[in-house]
């Protein structure tokens, strides 16, 4: 069965002589994931293959990461990097506490009301502030934006692939 990878991050330049990139990260979970030690796969474009890259170093810097690799000492060596994704493959992704969901999970399950009405699907969830907002598609109507809080999603079926909801006033 093929393995199925995670964005964490993407290569947009390099960072001074001694082999070090600048990431823009695209992960909660930054400082696990950028670990010394721990494996990334680098996806190219137009190569079929991810190359896997053990973190040496990891830094904050400004708004990104800077990552080093073992094996990669120059700048001379990172960089044809530039523009690629960082992944990590779905089995190192860890468990999420109860009610946490990958954005993947949430991402194209159907919403219905309490009442059993469907509402349409999620297609995005922004993070515009102290909760997500679900953005859902529905048929002939513009899209939804449900906040992602208790009194609004009442039960999240990943099995059943629906989300009941209980529309506040004024979402309509």
């Amino acid at each position: 069965m093929d393995e199925k990878y995670y964005n964490v991050g993407k290569i947009v330049n390099t960072q001074g002589i001694k082999g070090e990139v600048r990431v823009i990260s695209s992960t909660d979970f930054a400082e696990e994931r950028f670990k010394p030690g721990n494996t990334l796969y680098l996806f190219q474009e137009n190569k079929a293959e991810p190359i896997p890259l053990v973190v040496k170093t990891h830094r904050p810097h400004k708004q990104f990461v800077l990552l080093s690799f073992e094996g990669y000492p120059s700048i001379n060596d990172v960089e044809k990097f530039k523009g690629s994704m960082l992944k990590v493959k779905g089995s190192d992704r860890q468990e999420l506490p109860a009610g946490d969901y990958y954005f993947d999970q949430i991402i194209g399950l159907h919403v219905w009301t309490e009442e059993g009405e469907e509402i349409g699907v999620i297609k995005e969830i922004l993070q515009p502030g102290a909760n997500d907002v679900w953005v859902v598609k529905r048929n002939k109507k513009p899209d939804l934006l449900l906040p992602y809080i208790d009194d609004c999603v009442k039960k999240v079926d990943l099995e059943g692939k629906k989300v009941i909801v209980h529309l506040l006033e004024g979402l309509e």
